[in-house]
């Protein structure tokens, strides 16, 4: 079956050359799927700026469409600007505008303390050249003071130049189709990809979910807990649910899937080829 929406991969910055090694090898593999593009990200006031550079820049020239992740806050409007130069000038035309988080130990939020500004930073300096993609938080960012606050706060990003966003990782379709409605009647109309998280690990999923907010439904948590160290019943039942939540987001009209693959080829592989949603090369 020929894929029928946009896909999209997301990969973390490795701290060795082992993993460095490793991630090309996920790379390659993922590849296979013809994503529309691979995202890499990047720590709080750019911590990790050199390894997602590297990384972003092997994956440009094995001809891999690529996001680079820029964070704003805690960071200078000129060392961001450096990073935008370098992009443009290797043929990159897309990346992801976060927030992110501050430094540990860091006083002050910088010169754009929040994504809004840094869309409008990045539009400001490159134009039109890149196609802007921002988060959603279908469940409500953590640090939002209302639903409706944080609706705003998206809205605002995308009036200040995104083209596109992407969610934080949920396992209620409801939520996002949700916000997607709010979104509209605030008279907002892109593309809001479906961030999506494979279980693999049920502490590792939990130790994420507690720390960006997102709910991991009651049901969820005491199967996984059922399976204690079974860690391949783990991933079966992962499977099931995430491909379900796939389907149904796929049925309600998701423009496109972005998965959160944490560095691993064949729990994302293994959806997306049941999905339907890519004929490998």
């Amino acid at each position: 079956m020929s894929r029928t929406v946009p896909i999209s991969f997301e990969f973390f910055p490795t701290k060795t050359d082992v993993g460095a090694e490793k991630l090309r090898i996920v790379h390659q593999q993922l590849q296979s799927l013809q994503p529309e593009f691979f995202s890499v990200t990047y720590g709080a006031g750019g911590s990790t700026r050199e390894r997602t550079l590297a990384a972003i820049q092997d994956f440009n020239q094995k001809g891999s469409a690529v996001a680079p992740h820029l964070s704003c806050i805690g960071d200078h409007k000129i060392r961001i600007a450096e990073l935008l130069d370098l992009y443009k000038a290797q043929g990159i035309d897309r990346v992801v505008a976060l927030r992110g988080d501050l430094p540990s130990g860091q006083v002050g939020l910088g010169e754009l303390p929040y994504a809004e500004h840094l869309v409008r930073f990045i539009r400001q300096h490159s134009g039109d050249h890149f196609h802007i993609e921002v988060a959603a938080y279908p469940e409500m960012h953590p640090q939002a003071q209302s639903f409706d606050a944080d609706i705003q706060n998206f809205v605002a990003k995308v009036q200040a130049g995104a083209n596109a966003a992407i969610t934080q990782f949920f396992f209620n379709p409801d939520a996002y189709f949700y916000f997607v409605e709010r979104v509209q009647q605030a008279g907002i109309d892109i593309p809001i990809a479906p961030g999506i998280m494979p279980i693999t690990n049920a502490s590792n999923l939990i130790r994420f979910a507690d720390g960006t907010g997102a709910e991991i439904p009651r049901w969820i948590r005491k199967q996984l807990q059922g399976y204690g160290d079974d860690s391949q019943s783990i991933r079966a039942f992962g499977h099931e649910v995430v491909l379900k939540l796939c389907e149904r987001l796929l049925a309600g009209g998701a423009p496109a899937l972005h998965f959160y693959t944490m560095n691993q080829s064949q729990p994302t592989r293994q959806l997306v080829m049941d999905l339907g949603l890519s004929t490998p090369n």
